[in-house]
């Protein structure tokens, strides 16, 4: 389930109090919402008496104080319309913050991690003690670092400004930001991380190699304020698609940051593909780990401690 706005915390059983407030809290993510509402219908009416369970993508990031989820708009607009950051991505970060632990024996109630899921879709997680006190997506998935389609953070008078020129029209502004934005946008190739590499580092294209560049220094940005919203860190963490297999973002991320306290080991790092790893040298006071994500086993675990209960 893509959002649970402030009412949910946790995973739930369905019942009819929970349809009522995922139909309510729908216009926060329309799309999904209402399609998934029709699945949990056409599945309550064919098999009544078995349990299901809603598992919340913006779960996890509601332990976020107010000073960092509130937008500084007219407080009246968060009251009526719940205009706040939400995040999203929260099982996979969820997932990988634990384990991380475990591979570096950290004592998951005593840390500071940075969790970073990099897709088509990328977020990152400030992560104190297991609670998220921060994070970068925000109302929507489009808040953030630069993504396959998504422009990311963006000044928003840049939007009125399009729209007295011309070059945009406001019914046509979500599909801009969200559709047409972010790595495909710059390098005007693809949207897919392979493409975009292949141009840039093999046929040497100029704006693929911008867009490359664009990501690596938008996620490098977030890492750096994290550090010092947290004051310090323990772990970064790489998952998601391209953070599971791209050797070439991870690097372009993760090297330079020695003042910070990462040692990254680009020698472990070249060719690693879908596999848990630590990537940082013995040396580096902060760690670099590889965790493939793993959202199906957080949900399945879920589900089955609810309906033991």
């Amino acid at each position: 389930m893509l959002h649970g706005g402030e009412f949910f915390k946790e995973s739930v059983i369905i019942n009819d109090e929970v349809i009522a407030k995922i139909e309510e809290i729908a216009p926060l993510g329309p799309l999904h919402q209402m399609a998934n509402l029709k699945g949990i219908r056409a599945m309550k009416k064919a098999m009544p008496s078995l349990p299901q369970v809603a598992v919340f993508d913006t779960a996890f990031h509601q332990t976020i104080p107010d000073y960092a989820y509130m937008y500084a708009i007219p407080y009246e607009l968060y009251e009526k319309l719940h205009i706040r950051r939400y995040g999203f991505h929260g099982t996979s970060h969820r997932y990988v913050s634990k384990r991380a632990c475990e591979i570096l024996g950290l004592d998951y109630n005593n840390s500071k991690l940075i969790t970073c899921h990099i897709g088509n879709g990328a977020s990152l997680a400030a992560i104190v003690n297991g609670k998220v006190v921060d994070t970068s997506m925000g109302l929507t998935p489009c808040e953030g670092v630069v993504m396959g389609t998504r422009c990311g953070v963006i000044d928003p008078a840049v939007f009125p400004y399009l729209f007295e020129n011309g070059a945009l029209k406001p019914e046509d502004m979500n599909n801009f930001i969200n559709k047409q934005s972010g790595v495909l946008g710059v390098s005007g190739v693809s949207s897919d991380m392979r493409d975009v590499e292949e141009a840039a580092f093999v046929r040497k294209e100029y704006r693929a190699a911008l867009a490359c560049k664009m990501q690596d220094y938008s996620i490098k940005k977030y890492i750096g304020a994290y550090m010092a919203a947290m004051n310090g860190c323990d772990a970064i963490v790489f998952c998601g698609g391209i953070g599971e297999k791209g050797d070439t973002t991870r690097r372009g991320v993760a090297m330079n940051l020695e003042w910070l306290g990462v040692e990254f080991d680009d020698t472990i790092n070249t060719g690693l593909r879908d596999k848990e790893m630590v990537i940082s040298k013995p040396t580096s006071k902060v760690k670099v780990v590889v965790v493939p994500t793993n959202e199906e086993l957080v949900i399945a675990q879920d589900t089955l401690d609810l309906v033991k209960r």
